[in-house]
Order: C-alpha cells, then structure tokens, then sequence
C-alpha cells in the first residue's frame, strides 16, 4: 500500500508509463534532501547536495517516504523548480525521486530535462504540497487506530488547518529548518530545554487563561447542582460572588506554623475591576457558543466544557514538532501525544466536545469577535473532521471501551 495520496499518485502515473502525469504529481510533491545535520545546524540557509557512491544520482523522497526521524540526518524540503534552478552541469546525471520503492524515478537531468521540470512547476504552482483545510492520512508508517492514534488525532485541527498528515509520529513536517524556525517564532523555542518546558506546560493546561477556565468552572458547578441550562445572568452573578468570597478569604488571618499572618486586603476597585472583566469574557463566551450553535459547531443546547483542549491539540502537535526540530526523541513525542489523548478524554466526552473546546480557546485567544478567518478556520476544520468518512473522529472512538472513565 502507497504510504499516502502523493505516492499512489506517483505510482500510477508510472504504471501506465504516463511520465507527464509523474512529473505534474511530483511537481505538485514537496521534495525532502538528506542532510548531515551538523552541517545544517552550522549554516542553516546552504542546502547540499550529497549524491550516491559513485555520483550517479541524487536522491530526493515524497512526504510519505521519508524514514524514522534520526539525531544525524535531517531533511529540507525543496520544490522540482528549485531542482530546475539549482542544478548544473557538474551534478549527478539523475535525480533519484524515492528510490527503492515501488513509485521509484531515475529522472535524467539534462537543461531539456529541467526546462521539463520547470514547465510542469508552472503548469501546477502554487498547488504545492498538501492542500491545507484537508485531512490527510499517512496509510503506513504512521497508527491508525489505538491509543496512540487517538493522541495524534487529538492534534488533528492544527495537522488539517496546517495540511499535514494527523498520524505522522516519525515527524518531519515541512524539514527540519523550517520546523526550528516555526518553533522559534511562535514560541520563542530554541533548546531541548524550551521545548521540554512549553510541551510540559500545555500538557498540564497552563498555558491557556486560567481566567477563561475560572468563568467556565463556575458554569460548570452550577449545572452540575441545578441540572439543566445555566442563564448568562445567574452565571455572571454566580462568578461575580465567588471572586467577592476569594479576596474576602484571602484578606483573613491566617494561622501558620510561625503564628498567625495577617494578610493586607485587596483594594475594592481591583476586585471589582476583576469581577466587571470576567462578566464581559461571560457576554463574549455566551455570545461565541451562539455563533457555534447557528453554525453547527455546537449543538442545539450545548455549552463548552472547557478550553483546556486548546492545549492538550496544541501540545499533541507540539510533541510531533519536537521530533521534527530534534528537541525530542520519538520516545518522547510518543510520550506526550499519549498525555495529549488522555488528558482529552479526562476533560470532554467526545470528539465534538472536545473540538468545541479547542474551537473556543483559539477564538479567545486569536478572533476577538471578528468571526473572521480565525473563526472560519476553526469552524471548516471542524466540521471537516467530524463529518469526513475516512477521517480519524470517524473512525477513532473517543474510548476504547464503554466502561473507561
């Protein structure tokens, strides 16, 4: 079985001996080069060319053919255009698209032949790569069912949003200085140590506002002691006291093993700055779920549990960019998409829950009542996965057994 769409694709086309049909689907392919890593890590923009004993050929591989990640060899991805450009007449006479496999090209590279390859760039750019907004599955080489493909479908909003495969544990995304440069910029992750940190962080929910999970909370404990539908009002009201009572508590005297401490209190326009906010974040919580129910992202009814899923998606990707970046083994990206699905299934009772959950942490954080792209995002990604056949919230139950807690 093709390891995924790109190779079966490849493989028909040279089945039926349609080497124009080849050369538009590899076109369309990102193309991965092996590198030394100590050589990428000392000049990060030089990509090389390292060609076969003999220097016959040059071997380039497809998403789904690339081998479990190892601390020495990292990939870069590269298009058949930049092949086109960065070849000359000193290079190995082929360029060897995944060898070894069945959907292997010895491709000659001759200027007539990049000039080819160019053309066929151009007839299909920019549909490069996986196309964004779209499941995609790796049919070996990444699980499919079991626990560990529950935690990898867990991250599944960020691998769809982002037009990666769910289930690629052996993670390369889109090579490996890009992946350490995605991590640099949005979360500021350079070291082992960093990544070890922001994975141990939203694995534990501490990254998303605790002030966004306290108002939840106390909806959360009022539907529980008057079982049914909560009103927004009796909510703000209910949130507004608790706060009150907390700064009253605080300010008690408090005996300790070195005697009694008194504590200073809050001043009163503090608290009451705190209460106005966490009723406006109510408005806007109450406000987005009805947005989520006119869209079919919650159903009639419902109300989110808890945003605590924004991370837990979050850190099962984040376990996988380790493994890409090299901050992480695979034991450890295993490790953490494990904790990802478990702590998921503590928290929500199904895929649609949890993807609400997700869905309204990330609008939080990113729309601020736009319903603009990051609203559109979230939403299509949504209804993608819980309504595609061969996606994995179909096919993967939020518990194995009807008797898991």
């Amino acid at each position: 079985m093709a390891p995924s769409s790109i190779e079966r694709e490849l493989y028909g086309a040279k089945t039926r001996g349609d080497w124009p049909g080849y050369l538009d689907a590899l076109a369309r392919s990102e193309l991965f080069m092996p590198q030394f890593r100590a050589h990428v890590d000392a000049e990060p923009a030089q990509a090389r060319f390292h060609p076969s004993p003999g220097g016959r050929s040059l071997a380039v591989y497809t998403r789904g053919m690339l081998p479990v990640p190892d601390p020495h060899t990292v990939y870069v991805r590269q298009s058949l255009a930049w092949f086109a450009e960065a070849w000359d007449s000193a290079d190995p006479p082929h360029l060897a698209v995944n060898p070894g496999s069945p959907a292997e090209a010895y491709l000659t590279t001759t200027p007539a032949d990049r000039a080819r390859w160019r053309a066929h760039w151009d007839a299909v750019a920019p549909a490069w790569g996986l196309a964004a907004g779209s499941v995609h599955t790796l049919h070996t080489g990444g699980p499919l069912h079991g626990p560990v493909a529950h935690g990898l479908a867990v991250g599944a909003h960020l691998a769809v949003s982002n037009g990666e495969f769910w289930n690629a544990l052996a993670y390369h995304g889109n090579g490996y200085t890009r992946e350490r440069e995605r991590l640099r910029k949005a979360w500021g992750i350079t070291t082992p140590e960093d990544w070890h940190d922001v994975l141990r962080r939203m694995l534990a929910a501490e990254i998303v506002s605790p002030v966004w999970e306290f108002a939840l909370r106390v909806r959360r404990v009022l539907a529980s002691d008057f079982a049914g539908v909560v009103d927004v009002e009796h909510w703000r009201h209910a949130a507004a006291s608790t706060l009150r009572r907390s700064a009253e508590r605080a300010a008690e005297p408090q005996l300790t093993s070195e005697g009694v401490t008194v504590a200073e209190p809050r001043p009163t326009a503090e608290v009451e700055g705190e209460v106005a906010g966490v009723q406006r974040l109510i408005g806007r919580i109450a406000r987005y779920e009805q947005r989520f129910r006119a869209d079919g992202l919650l159903a009639e009814g419902d109300w989110v549990r808890s945003v605590e899923g924004w991370d837990y998606g979050r850190a099962s990707q984040m376990a996988r960019w380790g493994t890409g970046t090299r901050y992480g083994t695979l034991a450890d990206a295993e490790r953490g998409v494990l904790r990802a699905g478990e702590a998921a299934r503590e928290t929500y009772r199904s895929w649609e829950e949890f993807s609400a959950g997700y869905a309204l942490g990330r609008c939080l954080h990113f729309d601020e009542e736009e319903f603009g792209e990051w609203y559109a995002g979230a939403l299509a990604t949504h209804l993608t996965l819980t309504t595609d056949p061969a996606g994995p919230w179909r096919n993967i139950p939020w518990r194995d057994r009807p008797d898991l807690p």
